[in-house]
């Protein structure tokens, strides 16, 4: 799967339809103690389930012409969620996806589980009509993605849309992967551009840039930062060998640019994931994370596997896709597991058989659980959790009408 547009849209372009009926009760949450939840998204509705199976609902927002919805970051006090809308969209047949996606107009609001309120942001001084969600960077501030006759840019704007500010130049190409670090203080990203994709790292409003990882002919992909916020994960893919993107190597920067770590070999790591059946069909880009103890969590490949959506480099790519699937093909699948960047030890935490595809793995933030979809080869994926040692696997949810579960986020 190639990756040409923002990773706040690409990765999440699956779901266009609204699914069956969600709860349509208030979805404000009084002030008892919540246990950990998880967010997910099931046939463009996001959705929320304690991590014991209980408290399984939908979103259901009363706001005319919007498509599909999906979370979008959460704000630190954990009742404030950002959600991003979609109209629908302006792609489909006769109407090729880089030409026609991103005239779809999109939204972006705040919820507030307590009271129930859903309020637009980003309104004022309007810039394009799709823009999308790249970060929250303070209180008061959030980076957003405007695409503007094709071209995305970043500005760093107040919540209400007001004074704009360049955090990239539209010359430069098209900058996402956004992650931020834990003192809040710097940014990390890729930008795919002329000289190819580049990760960098930079203030939070766009200056002291410095360059982590960049080759001519070499795909630098996704950040997220280490719990001591001195080291950057991301992803190199070679697009020469890999045209579907399907496989990658993990790698690690020190955040002031002064290394770059290639962690594994050999394809290792599951980076487009694509899964279900021709009806339920979906994917998008897999990124490592970080445990709490510095280890990151990535789905690895188990030798000579092959995903049932076959990439097609001879045709023109017209829908973001560009795969047949083919089952009769797959074989193998993906584990969870985790690398020890200092000396590459590798712990598997899931293992199936015969086996499945795992992936979309994130850790609690108190460190005590994992969260990750699992797949079987051509059906949709369901949403799992586990101890963070790998015990104690229990599927949550397959989403609504049992047609799949994606993108999970701890709240």
């Amino acid at each position: 799967m190639s990756d040409s547009l923002p990773q706040a849209t690409l990765s999440r372009r699956q779901f266009l339809a609204v699914g069956a009926a969600a709860l349509t009760t208030s979805n404000a949450i009084g002030d008892e103690p919540q246990p950990p939840r998880i967010l997910f998204t099931s046939r463009g509705k996001t959705g929320i389930v304690n991590t014991d199976g209980t408290g399984l609902r939908y979103f259901a927002f009363d706001r005319p012409n919007q498509a599909t919805w999906q979370p979008a970051g959460a704000f630190g006090d954990g009742r404030r969620i950002l959600f991003l809308s979609m109209e629908p969209r302006r792609d489909g047949p006769g109407r090729p996806f880089n030409e026609y996606y991103t005239q779809t107009p999109t939204h972006i609001w705040i919820h507030d589980l307590k009271t129930g309120g859903l309020d637009e942001i980003c309104t004022k001084n309007r810039l394009a009509p799709f823009e999308t969600p790249a970060l929250l960077v303070g209180d008061d501030r959030i980076l957003v993605q405007v695409v503007r006759n094709g071209v995305g840019q970043i500005i760093n704007m107040r919540l209400d849309g007001s004074d704009p500010q360049e955090f990239t130049r539209a010359s430069e190409g098209l900058p996402y992967g956004f992650s931020l670090s834990p003192d809040r203080k710097r940014v990390a990203f890729h930008i795919a551009g002329p000289q190819g994709y580049q990760v960098f790292t930079s203030d939070v409003d766009g200056k002291n840039r410095v360059q982590l990882a960049g080759k001519p002919g070499e795909l630098f992909f996704g950040t997220n930062w280490s719990p001591d916020g001195k080291s950057v994960v991301y992803m190199a893919c070679n697009p020469g060998r890999e045209p579907g993107h399907d496989w990658a190597e993990v790698c690690v920067g020190r955040a002031d640019g002064s290394e770059h770590k290639v962690l594994t070999s050999d394809g290792a790591m599951w980076f487009s994931a694509t899964y279900g059946d021709p009806k339920t069909k979906g994917g998008g880009s897999n990124i490592p994370a970080w445990t709490h103890d510095g280890q990151v969590l990535f789905p690895r490949r188990l030798p000579g596997s092959k995903p049932a959506w076959e990439f097609q480099p001879q045709r023109p790519d017209t829908d973001h896709f560009n795969r047949d699937f083919r089952p009769d093909l797959a074989r193998g699948g993906t584990e969870i597991c985790k690398l020890n960047p200092g000396d590459g030890k590798i712990t598997v935490l899931t293992k199936n058989d015969p086996p499945q595809w795992d992936f979309r793995a994130s850790e609690s933030a108190d460190g005590k659980q994992i969260a990750f979809c699992r797949a079987k080869t051509g059906e949709p994926p369901a949403l799992w959790v586990m101890d963070s040692d790998g015990k104690n696997q229990r599927k949550l949810t397959q989403g609504i009408d049992n047609l799949g579960v994606d993108h999970p986020r701890w709240l």
